[in-house]
């Protein structure tokens, strides 16, 4: 029985590998990405971009951010490679998303050791706490992903306002479940939405997505 238990965590977390090394394929070949008809991409570095210019012409109902949080040591994740460049917390703190919004909700991905920061940035840019949204990820086999930690192995990922808890399969390395867009969309129908530090494979029909990696 026990043998069974051991094979069966070995079964599932090769398919965990594999998935992973085919979503790594399918961004290296990103470049033929046809992007959504109704998305509008913006490739652009979010420390030095217009945002007054946008500002003008938009006011958001939503800003989605998953920021590139600065890990606290030089082997955060014990020996697992990250994807994407860190940005220190004063560099984050210097967008001007106040500017974006006269009314309307933020929401904001944050890691465990950025939880404390990330509500001196809402209260910073002029927002008021309401909850938070739960990610558990899941397997091919709807059972919990062992994630990556120092400590310890994660399933679950947090994003700050909010109010549910979202059971998806887990995707590639940094990617956040699509449940959210559609939750978003439901919290405000037909409302104009911006996401920050966005890829490729976050376009969607209805947003508007700024990031260096579009």
């Amino acid at each position: 029985m026990v043998q069974d238990t051991i094979l069966l965590e070995l079964l599932e977390q090769q398919q965990q590998i594999e998935q992973e090394i085919a979503q790594l394929e399918k961004e290296l070949s990103m470049d033929d990405v046809q992007a959504p008809e109704w998305c509008i991409p913006i490739k652009a570095n979010v420390l030095d971009f217009e945002w007054d210019v946008l500002a003008q012409y938009c006011q958001f109902d939503c800003v989605l951010m998953d920021p590139p949080w600065q890990l606290a040591s030089d082997k955060p994740t014990r020996g697992v490679a990250l994807g994407y460049q860190q940005l220190p917390d004063l560099l984050i703190e210097t967008l001007p998303i106040e500017k974006l919004q006269t009314d309307g909700f933020i929401f904001i991905w944050v890691i465990n050791s950025k939880y404390v920061k990330a509500f001196e940035l809402m209260e910073k840019w002029g927002y008021t706490f309401v909850d938070d949204i739960t990610w558990v990820k899941q397997t091919v086999n709807r059972r919990m992903a062992k994630g990556h930690g120092y400590y310890l192995q994660h399933a679950k990922e947090t994003c700050l306002v909010g109010s549910d808890v979202i059971y998806a399969q887990r995707r590639g390395q940094s990617q956040k479940p699509e449940e959210l867009y559609g939750l978003i969309e439901q919290l405000m129908p037909g409302g104009k939405y911006l996401e920050i530090f966005g890829r490729l494979n976050n376009l969607r029909d209805g947003w508007v997505t700024i990031g260096n990696e579009l």
